[in-house]
C-alpha cells in the first residue's frame, strides 16, 4: 500500500514540477533568465541551449544583458532571439547583447492570466488522473477492504494537498503578471 501511495505522491510533485517549469516561460513584465530556458541556438550545426554559450545576467528589473563565451556566435544568439517566439528586440555592441523588457499593456496580462490558469487546470486534471489510477490500482491490488478505504482516503488527502500547491503557485505568478 505504502508503495502505491509514494509513486502516486512522486507523480504528483513532477506534475507541480512541469507546472512551474511551464509558468517560468511565460514572459511577464519583469526580466527573468528563465524565459530563455527553451531557446537553442544552432552553434557549428549543433542546437545549443543559451546558457551553454552565454553568461545571463539581469542588472536591472526590465533589462537583460547575455555574454556570449564565443562573440562568433553573438549573431547566432541574436538571430535565435529574434526568431523566437518570445517577441524581444536584442541590441549588441559587439560584445554583449542587451534586451530591454517592455511592460505590458493591460490586455497582454489579462491574456498571461488566461493562459497560467489554463497551464494551471491542465495540471489539476493531471493529479486528479494520478488520483484515479491509484485508486484503480488499490481496488485492484490484494488489499482487504479496510485497507482499500485507508488507501483511496490517503490518495484523497495527496491530491487535496497538491490541489492546493497547484492554486498557490498559480496565485504567485497571477500576482507577478499583474504587477505594474
Amino acid at each position: 500500500m505504502q508503495v502505491v501511495r509514494t509513486k502516486a505522491e512522486e507523480r504528483m510533485k513532477k506534475s507541480i514540477g512541469a507546472l512551474e517549469d511551464d509558468l517560468n516561460l511565460l514572459r511577464t513584465g519583469r526580466a527573468s533568465a528563465s524565459i530563455f530556458d527553451k531557446l537553442r541556438i544552432e552553434y557549428y550545426g549543433t542546437p545549443t541551449p543559451l546558457n551553454q554559450l552565454a553568461n545571463i545576467s539581469i542588472p536591472e528589473a526590465r533589462l537583460i544583458v547575455i555574454q556570449p563565451f564565443d562573440r562568433n556566435s553573438i549573431g547566432d544568439i541574436e538571430k535565435a532571439i529574434l526568431s523566437s517566439e518570445l517577441g524581444l528586440n536584442p541590441g549588441n555592441d559587439g560584445k554583449l547583447i542587451r534586451i530591454s523588457i517592455p511592460p505590458l499593456n493591460e490586455e497582454r496580462r489579462k491574456e498571461l492570466v488566461k493562459q497560467a490558469k489554463s497551464l494551471s487546470e491542465n495540471a489539476r486534471v493531471a493529479v486528479r488522473n494520478i488520483r484515479r489510477d491509484t485508486n484503480d490500482q488499490i481496488k485492484n491490488g490484494d488489499f482487504t477492504e479496510d485497507e482499500q478505504k485507508k488507501g483511496t482516503d490517503e490518495v484523497q488527502k495527496l491530491t487535496d494537498k497538491y490541489i492546493e500547491k497547484i492554486s498557490e503557485v498559480f496565485k504567485a505568478k497571477e500576482k507577478e503578471i499583474m504587477e505594474v
